[in-house]
């Protein structure tokens, strides 16, 4: 059956419409109508078969039928910083990296960062990725999606996360002595991850080492130098495959 997000689910409501672009893709895009059964979740991860009792042009009405478990949650908490891309990149970052479980994504501005942050079009932005990552937990029949935050200058980030009680790694295409792959196969499985990825020119020195003084291990992916998009997407699948959920247990 076909998901929508709606904001909060109350199953005392028993009827209740459905508005906004979830309601405009039901009617014009794909054409259900009264009898057709969906299924809506909330951001909180409730779920529920319901059925459509009416649909006009501003709204759709429907009535819940019965509660679905949600899936799973992923064993491991996956925090990716990412220094601003470009647009498309961007958006590919936020869209593969939740499907993949990526649990919150944090955009930053590093020394190396092209992309000019215009702050009457950071709201914008960030509604623009949050419906990415909304679809995209559709898609990927996640829980919950993944939360995006406002772009905040590397300092800040740093201070931010200075404290968090986590494992922290840094992807450095200079790092010579540590892989990713030989650090998470050398550790115990931890339950929070934040993985810092940087702008298309990388990290400066400097950057990798104020990273270190707040708690970041850099590694490597290997002798190949991928681009920033690239490597953020195989940084999550790689997690998930060695600590998360890409198994059947």
């Amino acid at each position: 059956m076909r998901r929508f997000f709606i904001d909060e689910i109350l199953r005392s409501q028993g009827s209740f419409a459905i508005t906004g672009e979830e309601a405009k893709h039901i009617a014009r895009v794909l054409r259900m109508g009264p009898g057709d059964h969906i299924v809506l979740l909330d951001k909180v991860g409730k779920r529920f078969q319901a059925v459509i009792e009416e649909v006009d042009r501003h709204q759709v009405l429907v009535t819940l039928e019965s509660a679905i478990p949600a899936p799973a949650m992923s064993s491991v908490h996956i925090t990716l910083c990412q220094a601003l891309l470009k647009s498309h990149s961007m958006d590919l970052v936020v869209e593969k990296t939740s499907e993949l479980g990526v649990d919150r994504v944090l955009p930053y501005l590093a020394e190396r960062t092209v992309v000019k942050v215009d702050a009457d079009k950071t709201h914008g932005k960030l509604r623009h990725w949050q419906e990415i990552a909304q679809s995209a937990a559709k898609q990927s029949d996640r829980a919950i999606p993944a939360e995006i935050s406002p772009p905040c200058p590397f300092k800040e980030l740093l201070s931010l996360l200075r404290e968090e009680p986590a494992l922290k790694v840094l992807l450095w295409e200079q790092e010579a002595k540590r892989s990713l792959k030989d650090l998470l196969r050398s550790s115990s499985p931890a339950s929070r991850v934040v993985a810092m990825v940087g702008p298309e020119g990388g990290f400066t020195e400097r950057e990798v080492k104020d990273a270190g003084e707040a708690g970041f291990v850099s590694v490597s992916l290997g002798c190949r130098i991928l681009r920033a998009e690239t490597a953020a997407i195989s940084l999550a699948a790689i997690i998930q495959y060695e600590w998360g959920d890409l198994g059947l247990h």
